[in-house]
């Protein structure tokens, strides 16, 4: 747009001095402080990548600053990235909705998008129509004439081809244009009406479907919505079939939700079988739903007329419901016009002998064997196809264990992993290496989750040079997990203790609780990287046998970007935690940590090793200053060659600074060098 390009000339110089001068100096309590002043020093020697990285790194310290993301999009727009700046410049006007010079760098990028363009249009017409009624002056000017720009093209184009739908034959080019104009004019229900008559001049192109789902959200028709996903995510189309797939909960469909989608697209016969099959496999527990199976399977057979599987299907429904004179004609037709495979099921379902299946085609040449077909399916992302040939392929085979692999990983591609975990335990039995070894890694990683008790164990002994002691925190936990609750109560011991017990000096105080914590509590399922817990106990000293009431809870959060520790890949990463913890015996204080860690990971022979700058803050409610500091530094993790997996020992050396000084005995920094070995397990 033309105005773009003048908005981003206009500013271009008082870009130029925003992103070149860091802050003068560190304000009191600024996490993001370190971040900014290399973000800022690589914008001035022009190491963008960096400058993205730590100005990420500062969003991340500091979320509710909408300058950082500001400074992040203007950054990304230097090097190209406009998608990217345009999430950051979304971002930061949320924050700070009073900056319209931020709403309009973010208008003007929505209309120059190329993804999901009808809606990206949509959004900078709102946008522009905001900032025209409560900017300032030259904002809101700015605002009128780019709204005006956009919303007049729009409504003459709309009334243009709603003229010809009303004095010609109705296109499907004709339906799509008019509903892509009226979701750009925030027009949702003209949008959506359209994009329906769109689909059904032209049924086979499932990606309307994408176009409609979104404006039915936009609508708030959730069943609309979720009836578009499911059409298009059984469609022939891979892509459109993906993207539906992603936007669909992790919930498989009701009943109800694939009649929806089938009223909308009733043309889609696998959406048709896969209804068919899922009453089916619900009569087996429910008598109502077999009804409708059957009226299912009767409708497909009546619009495939020559797919035999279903046809056989239909006709056993009705032969264990022991209604033969309807079963045999459908039976018989199987038995004659039927492929050999699906005339034997039916012949073993009569109690007649099968037929011996030469696998040649009309050439004589050999057909594809089960295990070929099932590579294909599975190379193909046609799961369930390949689960049937691998199936079939094991049974052909019982010993090939790679097989019992191949069925393992296709069954938790299909979320059914009670049953992968069944066949990765018969695989890791093989006696060929490989295969057992990948087989026990997917087991292990598999089972903690389908146990009804899971048991977690860490331990941390640590060595910090500031307390000249030796620290040790570990817990024990048992959990039980169902997945029909998104709460886990749980069982835990807990271990909180040093060496030195208590500092010198004539008011000495404790370095730790030197208890055992004994409590039960509850946690909630991990949700983008949070979780939820509180847990209530006893508190044991092991010094002199006290006992005390404990209860502690909060909310933990921890992200990880670019190359994990215990990944395979080597190369940048930033790792973000985040805690706020209640805790009754520290006077009902409220402790609220955040660290990062930005740095390199690289492989070592045969180990792994992390090199990273440190920046820690940490602040409490009771605002005591052993509460309240913040510390940054460099360091280093390795994971000793030998050793089992999840041992590493951890080497960081800090200079710290308490942001509260009141009470405190000490001077207000101090330096610390940390060595510590982490070592857990779930079982």
């Amino acid at each position: 747009m033309r105005q773009a390009a003048l908005l981003f000339l206009c500013t271009a110089t008082v870009l130029a001095q925003l992103q070149t001068a860091a802050p003068a100096q560190n304000p009191a309590g600024d996490a993001a402080y370190a971040s900014l002043t290399r973000a800022f020093d690589a914008l001035r020697s022009r190491d963008y990548d960096l400058a993205i990285l730590s100005f990420r790194n500062a969003a991340a310290l500091s979320p509710r600053r909408a300058d950082i993301r500001k400074n992040l999009a203007y950054t990304l727009m230097k090097t190209g990235e406009t998608d990217a700046a345009r999430d950051e410049f979304g971002e930061a006007m949320r924050l700070d909705p009073a900056d319209f010079h931020v709403a309009l760098e973010y208008a003007f990028l929505c209309f120059e998008a190329k993804d999901d363009a009808s809606a990206r249009k949509a959004e900078a017409r709102r946008i522009f129509a905001l900032v025209r009624d409560t900017g300032d002056a030259e904002s809101s000017a700015t605002a009128a004439t780019a709204f005006r720009n956009i919303d007049d093209p729009l409504k003459e184009g709309i009334e243009r081809r709603q003229r010809a739908l009303a004095t010609s034959a109705p296109t499907f080019g004709a339906y799509f244009e008019l509903a892509q104009l009226a979701e750009q004019r925030d027009e949702a229900e003209l949008a959506a009406s359209n994009y329906k008559a769109a689909f059904r001049m032209l049924p086979e192109r499932k990606s309307v479907l994408l176009e409609l789902a979104r404006v039915e959200k936009t609508r708030g028709n959730s069943e609309g919505t979720m009836a578009a996903l499911i059409a298009a995510s059984r469609g022939p189309e891979p892509r459109t079939a993906e993207l539906a797939r992603e936007r669909l909960p992790e919930r498989y469909p009701y009943v109800y939700e694939f009649r929806e989608a089938l009223k909308l697209d009733p043309s889609n016969t696998a959406l048709h079988k896969e209804l068919a099959y899922l009453l089916l496999t619900m009569s087996q527990n429910r008598q109502a739903a077999r009804g409708d199976a059957e009226k299912e399977f009767a409708a497909l057979v009546g619009e495939c007329s020559d797919d035999y599987v279903l046809i056989a299907q239909l006709g056993l429904l009705y032969l264990e419901d022991q209604r033969t004179d309807v079963a045999m004609p459908l039976l018989n037709r199987v038995l004659e016009h039927g492929d050999e495979e699906t005339a034997n099921r039916v012949r073993i379902a009569l109690h007649v002998p099968s037929v011996l299946i030469e696998r040649k085609d009309a050439a004589g040449q050999e057909t594809p064997d089960a295990r070929e077909l099932a590579e294909r399916s599975y190379r193909a992302g046609f799961l369930k196809d390949a689960l049937r040939y691998f199936t079939q392929a094991r049974e052909e085979n019982p010993s090939d264990s790679s097989l019992a692999l191949k069925l393992g990983w296709t069954n938790n591609l299909l979320r059914d992993d009670a049953t992968a975990l069944g066949w990765f335990d018969v695989a890791r039995q093989s006696s060929d290496p490989a295969i057992a070894a990948e087989a026990n890694r997917a087991w292990r990683n598999l089972r903690p989750e389908r146990r009804l008790f899971r048991t977690t164990v860490w331990l941390y002994p640590l060595f910090s040079s500031r307390w000249g002691d030796v620290f040790g925190y570990g817990q024990a936990k048992i959990e039980l997990r169902t997945k029909r609750l998104p709460l886990h109560p749980y069982a835990s011991l807990r271990l909180a203790g040093d060496v030195r017990r208590e500092t010198s000096g004539p008011a000495p105080q404790a370095l730790s609780e030197s208890a055992l914590i004994t409590a039960v509590g509850v946690g909630t399922n991990v949700w983008h990287g949070a979780n939820a817990w509180f847990e209530g106990g006893v508190a044991t000293s092991y010094l002199n046998g006290n006992h005390w009431s404990d209860y502690r809870g909060g909310l933990s959060f921890t992200r990880t970007q670019g190359a994990a520790l215990g990944g395979e890949r080597t190369g940048l990463f930033l790792e973000t935690t985040g805690d706020s913890v209640y805790i009754s015996h520290f006077d009902e204080d409220l402790l609220n940590y955040a660290q990062s860690r930005f740095g390199y990971t690289r492989s070592l022979a045969r180990s792994r090793a992390q090199a990273f700058w440190n920046q820690n803050f940490t602040v409490d409610a009771k605002k005591q200053y052993w509460a309240n500091f913040m510390e940054t530094g460099p360091g280093f993790r390795i994971h000793p060659p030998g050793m089992p997996p999840p041992v590493w020992i951890n080497v960081s050396a800090l200079r710290g600074v308490y942001l509260r000084n009141e009470g405190n005995p000490g001077r207000s920094n101090f330096y610390d060098l940390r060595v510590g070995i982490w070592y857990a397990f779930t079982r």
